[in-house]
């Protein structure tokens, strides 16, 4: 599903008038996940799932095209949770 094709859904399953206003809503609510996820904190929707960041320890690697071993250095990854409602849907 493109976000185009979830505007459209959004839409409809809201009751809007506007494509626009659906697209401005779903902007905003990625954009105060991804401010909260940037701050440290996690987001978690009952039912749905959660968002944490993780630490990623830095690691030896191989280069694969050379076969070079090297460092991989830490970083901080999001990670999804699915909630037990969202689970079951999929079942």
């Amino acid at each position: 599903m493109t976000k185009a094709e979830l505007v459209q859904k959004i839409a409809a399953k809201a009751g809007m008038n506007s494509k626009t206003q659906a697209e401005s809503a779903l902007d905003a609510t990625i954009a105060v996940i991804t401010e909260a996820l940037s701050a440290g904190d996690s987001v978690t929707f009952t039912g749905f799932g959660s968002f944490k960041v993780a630490e990623r320890a830095a690691r030896k690697g191989r280069n694969p095209r050379t076969g070079e071993e090297m460092t991989i250095p830490a970083s901080k990854v999001v990670k999804f949770t699915p909630g037990k409602a969202l689970k079951d849907a999929v079942k």
